[in-house]
């Protein structure tokens, strides 16, 4: 059966990279009988350029039309200055809110060939496999009133964190989803000691523990995780938290495998199609220059096929030819290290394919 996905390669590296995720994607279908069609929408700067918004109503309708969207990157400097709504970044929100996206998943695993490139100590990451549950459209980004204010008679700002039960209660439940098909742990990270929301969050976490009991809940406030995702992260398997803290706590993450570069993510909606994207933002300082590290947006291909195509096998020769990528010192600038062998974009690309290559044709993987 034809799979429909929807292209959305953004600003900045989103062109570069997607154009180098969507060839590793032909490799892999051709390789093992699939066909794909692919249509390509804008969002973001380019699409505030072409139509005067972030997000078109064509782009809307082209992404729920398709089984799966795989995104690159919005935003830059070049649109800063715009007013609000026209801003790059309000098309990636209002596109989590057209399609309903409320979970984001953020995994993290260690890359033993990267270990270097870690600014922690290797025997601190070593076996690090957890992920972030991310609830993706509600809390602080999307609560109103959201605006400029007089405070006192001098200008202040006000932004509002707003949830509701059921936005809470279904990420909450994708968690412990998740973990019972990981290590059955889970996370749940919040601000209980100051934060009403908070309280509400670990209130309903409790009861929806209630429905898993062969999954292990625990309860940690934001900065203590923080702390303990750089002291100790091997003690994590799924962490559940709120917008906000989700954003931050996945970044800091990526330090665990050297590169933001390196992690892949999933969009989740309740019952329409999914979408895929690198963490990383749209670096516009090294756009155009063939240096950005395709990695990410690569894995994510890996994660539609196996999340959105149930391709299970094919989801792990990708990510098998990326670690033999790496496993031979071939590095794009991100994570350069002493000994290995720096890459283009482009180049990066084209091992990875190869190492598909190699793997299909294997008795290890017919």
């Amino acid at each position: 059966m034809k799979k429909r996905i929807a292209v959305l390669p953004g600003d900045g590296i989103g062109p570069e990279i997607v154009a180098g995720a969507i060839q590793v994607l032909h490799t892999i279908t051709e390789a093992f009988g699939h066909e794909v069609e692919l249509e390509y929408g804008d969002i973001g700067g380019c699409a505030t350029d072409k139509t005067g918004t972030p997000l078109p109503d064509e782009t809307v309708s082209l992404c729920k039309s398709c089984d799966a969207i795989l995104l690159g990157a919005v935003g830059g400097p070049k649109w800063d200055s715009l007013p609000v709504p026209m801003r790059p970044e309000q098309g990636l929100l209002k596109i989590r809110k057209e399609l309903n996206l409320f979970a984001n998943l953020r995994p993290t695993t260690y890359f033993e060939s990267l270990a270097s490139a870690s600014p922690l100590r290797e025997e601190v990451i070593k076996g690090v496999d957890l992920l972030v549950v991310r609830e993706l459209t509600g809390g602080i980004y999307f609560g109103t009133p959201s605006e400029r204010v007089t405070v006192d008679g001098k200008p202040g700002a006000v932004d509002t964190l707003v949830y509701k039960k059921e936005e809470i209660e279904r990420v909450v439940k994708k968690a412990f989803e998740v973990a019972r098909t990981r290590s059955k742990k889970v996370t749940s990270v919040d601000k209980a000691n100051v934060l009403e929301t908070s309280r509400l969050w670990r209130e309903i976490a409790n009861e929806i523990a209630q429905d898993y009991p062969d999954v292990e809940l625990e309860h940690m406030l934001v900065d203590n995780a923080a702390m303990q995702l750089i002291r100790n992260p091997r003690q994590f398997d799924v962490l559940v938290t709120e917008n906000m803290f989700g954003d931050i706590l996945s970044d800091e993450a990526s330090v665990l495998t050297g590169s933001l570069g390196m992690l892949a993510s999933a969009s989740l909606s309740e019952g329409g199609p999914y979408l895929y994207e690198p963490i990383h933002g749209s670096a516009p300082d090294i756009a155009g220059q063939n240096i950005a590290n395709p990695l990410a947006t690569i894995l994510s291909v890996s994660m539609m096929l196996k999340t959105s195509f149930q391709l299970e096998r094919e989801a792990s020769v990708i990510e098998e030819a990326v670690k033999n990528v790496l496993n031979k010192g071939i590095r794009t600038r991100d994570i350069l290290a002493p000994n290995t062998i720096l890459v283009s974009t482009t180049e990066m690309v084209q091992e990875v394919r190869k190492e598909i290559d190699v793997l299909v044709n294997s008795s290890a993987i017919k």
